[in-house]
């Protein structure tokens, strides 16, 4: 739809005319616009190039503006000879005073063509020449500033087609957008513009063609801007929709299902949580009405080979970006930290399920990788870890999984006598084992180098040499110890140290639930490096820290508004929409595994002043953005499930939730918004479902009748109160709520008093000193009250009509 609008504008206008060239080493869209040219990011090349981190050798070099900056992006491009600007008003005002177009760079510190085109163009002195004479250059940082990304991200993909990073965009000085792309190679080639050629095509236009362009500029953001703030035609979805949408989604899914190597779509693999939790949730429903589906054999498979492949770090723990080949072997090699919170959660919910450890084992890889190499000293979660490395010390250039890839010789000189048995478990070779898909390395980068993969079954390879499963396991994880050592010497991947809230909300939802659900695994289970296997509780203590920086740090008690971002104290930025939805769903996960109340009551805090920000409340749906900062030019009421879930869908499900704890007017309140946000995107439910996963998830989430709730009374500090709530959250059920209070703490009895005071009536009247009682109440009806764990499993396993 935006394409087709921006097609019908002044965009048209061909200002540069030219072939299209043959075959091209990256992939390639057609299109027209005043500018030809486009270099989509491609997904892997043979050139490796360095990073220009600061470092010591960098206090030589003459610095620009960017070095009094706090982003870890920011400063890397410090030293660089162009003359970078920060997003702001000085850089704008030097644009108009020279009435000279801005070149916009986005990227983050840990994003490999960012890297590539810095040492190819930004370094380049001839480069740097250009962009300072014709140009304004500023550089922004996507994890910094979501809501600028926005903007051009949104332009160049509805322009183009598609989109990636470095995001390279050409403004007016009014900051309107003229033409875009992502990585540009700094010189001519296949027939297709460089970058220096791209530059002094872009001078020429805006010397000769000015007015077509500002005109083309202005034109695609009022299109942009009346296309992603629709609103809604009514107030409600209509009936049934929410239901179809499911069904539809799950179908769509199906359809893309690889039942050879798991996963959804072909290479490249990414791991998609939103579309694991629809499955998952679908195959629920399925259950609940006596239907049999495959939708959880092809997750639970889908899971398992994610596990076992190379975008699983077997050494350290934790999931890379994607993967490049279709059998999850040879990843994108960062790590970022949305995918490990919504990743711990999808195998937590396959445990829930399943009861099978393995799923257990790979969430708490997660969360422990987590909890070893990306927890700063006050508790907060660092955002990300770089794809790219050194070699060696002393070396001049990073290469892309330099730190985590492996030759048979290093693993035999380190393991010596298991050397053999890790070899095979692990499909490595002396020659390299990049070999299984052709398109896991067609560059040849990783010639005689190894990623770690596991193709034959753990327990067919144990008896082959005649030992017990545990035995192999545990050798297994000695020698993942010794390697984990080794690597532990080798210069270490960039570690951005920024802390961002919405991604922090996803972490600490993860090792909330984990606290409770891992409560579940039986007894005695054994567990081997990367997993610590401490008790879960400590898994609580590290959410409640995480949630305690960000109340300490990046929330303002006064205005009740949060910051953004941390990195040497909070960020110019607001918090976005996904800070506020991703903390406050955080935060009932959190309340709900046995947290204080003061959680909820924050989550409550929290989603007024959400609403007062964002929400459209004539039309419905939540923007991205306060709308309070004019160099912005586009609230985006966002509703794609994409490697993070949309703000929208997340606020859904926080709004339900809310509607389910408290009552009365505040109750119909959270739930008429719920209602609201959804009509926004009805067209998308009926007609691209799989396109927004979680949204049709929260829609049907909605629907349902009567939500079930378990309300515990008890004092919270006794053993049996830890028990009773490992019993409640033993079973997978989305549509449930936890309640949890303590009526000698007059703080909170006044809570719910005020809140939902049928909780409180119900925790008076249930309270025994010596005892922690459980209540499942559901369609208006409670069950008799029972006080034994195992007794509560049985009750919350029953249908909703056995629970009276």
């Amino acid at each position: 739809m935006l394409k087709t609008l921006l097609c019908s504008s002044f965009l048209l206008q061909n200002v540069y005319s030219s072939s299209l060239p043959g075959k091209l080493p990256y992939p390639f869209t057609p299109f027209r616009s005043p500018f030809y040219f486009i270099y989509p990011r491609p997904i892997r090349s043979c050139r490796v190039l360095a990073m220009a981190a600061t470092s010591a050798s960098d206090s030589h070099k003459p610095s620009n503006r960017l070095a009094t900056e706090h982003s870890p992006y920011l400063l890397q491009h410090a030293h660089n000879p162009v003359n970078w600007y920060p997003w702001g008003e000085e850089a704008f005002a030097e644009a108009r005073k020279r009435d000279v177009p801005i070149f916009l760079s986005i990227g983050y510190s840990t994003c490999h063509w960012c890297h590539v085109m810095e040492a190819e163009s930004f370094e380049n002195e001839e480069v740097a020449k250009l962009l300072n004479d014709w140009f304004v250059s500023v550089k922004v940082d996507r994890e910094e500033r979501p809501d600028i990304d926005k903007v051009y991200m949104t332009y160049v993909q509805a322009l183009y087609g598609g989109g990636g990073w470095p995001l390279s965009v050409f403004l007016s000085p009014d900051l309107k957008p003229l033409m875009g792309g992502t990585y540009f190679p700094p010189e001519d080639k296949y027939g297709r513009p460089g970058f220096k050629t791209i530059l002094k095509k872009v001078k020429d236009a805006w010397d000769n063609k000015k007015d077509v362009l500002i005109q083309s500029g202005a034109f695609a953001i009022e299109q942009l801007s009346e296309a992603l703030s629709s609103r809604a035609s009514s107030t409600k979805l209509p009936d049934g929709l929410p239901q179809n949408a499911l069904h539809l989604c799950a179908e769509q899914l199906s359809e893309t299902y690889d039942s050879r190597f798991g996963g959804f779509g072909s290479a490249p693999k990414f791991p998609r949580p939103v579309e694991i939790q629809l499955t998952l949730y679908h195959s629920k429903k399925l259950e609940e009405t006596g239907k049999s589906n495959a939708s959880k054999k092809m997750v639970l498979f889908t899971l398992q080979c994610m596990a076992k492949g190379g975008i699983h770090d077997h050494v350290g723990g934790g999931f890379h970006r994607y993967s490049v080949d279709e059998r999850w072997h040879v990843p994108h090699f960062e790590k970022m930290l949305y995918d490990q919170g919504q990743l711990a959660n999808v195998y937590l919910d396959a445990f829930s399920i399943t009861k099978d450890v393995f799923y257990s084992y790979v969430s708490r890889d997660i969360l422990d990788y987590l909890r070893r190499d990306m927890i700063g000293p006050e508790g907060e979660i660092f955002s990300a870890e770089d794809a790219d490395s050194f070699e060696s010390e002393g070396a001049t250039l990073k290469k892309e999984g330099a730190f985590y890839i492996w030759t048979t010789k290093e693993v035999e000189d380190i393991l010596g006598e298991h050397a053999s048995l890790f070899i095979e478990h692990f499909y490595m070779k002396p020659t390299g084992n990049c070999d299984l898909s052709r398109m896991s390395d067609p560059d040849n980068e990783f010639k005689g180098k190894n990623v770690l993969i596991e193709l034959n079954e753990t327990s067919a390879l144990a008896s082959k040499l005649g030992l017990s499963v545990e035995d192999y396991l545990d050798i297994l994880g000695k020698c993942r110890r010794k390697l984990f050592d080794v690597r532990s010497s080798r210069p270490k991947p960039h570690l951005d140290d920024k802390v961002i809230v919405s991604w922090n909300g996803l972490a600490i939802s993860s090792f909330a639930r984990a606290s409770k659900i891992l409560k579940s695994e039986a007894e005695g289970t054994r567990f081997n490096f990367p997993v610590v296997g401490c008790d879960p509780k400590e898994y609580m203590e590290i959410a409640e820290k995480a949630a305690s920086f960000i109340r300490g740090h990046l929330y303002d008690n006064q205005t009740r508004r949060l910051h953004h971002s941390f990195r040497n104290g909070p960020s110019k930025a607001p918090g976005f929409l996904d800070d506020y939805a991703f903390l406050i769903s955080g935060l009932l996960d959190l309340y709900e595994s046995g947290g204080g109340f003061y959680w909820l009551v924050w989550a409550i805090e929290l989603q007024k002043t959400q609403d007062e920000l964002f929400l459209d409340r004539e039309g419905g749906g939540y923007f991205n953005t306060p709308g309070e900062d004019p160099s912005v030019l586009l609230r985006v009421k966002e509703d794609h499930d994409g490697a993070e879930p949309s703000g929208n869908s997340v606020s859904v499900i926080n709004l339900i939730r809310l509607a389910s704890m408290v009552g009365g007017s505040k109750s119909d309140h959270f739930r008429q918004n719920a209602e609201h946000v959804l009509a926004v995107f009805e067209s998308r439910l009926k007609e691209t479902a799989v396109a927004v996963p979680l949204m049709c998830c929260a829609a049907d989430m909605l629907s349902v009748p009567s939500w079930k709730h378990v309300v515990l009374v008890g004092h919270k500090s006794s053993v049996d109160f830890e028990n009773m709530l490992a019993a409640v959250h033993a079973s997978y059920d989305p549509n449930k709520t936890v309640i949890h209070i303590d009526p000698t703490d007059t703080e909170e009895m006044d809570f719910w008093a005020e809140n939902n005071n049928n909780n409180a009536v119900m925790a008076k009247n249930n309270f025994t000193a010596d005892k922690v009682v459980a209540l499942v109440c559901q369609n208006f009806t409670c069950s008799p009250a029972v006080t034994d764990p195992k007794a509560l499993v049985d009750l919350l396993s029953k249908k909703p009509s056995l629970i009276a």
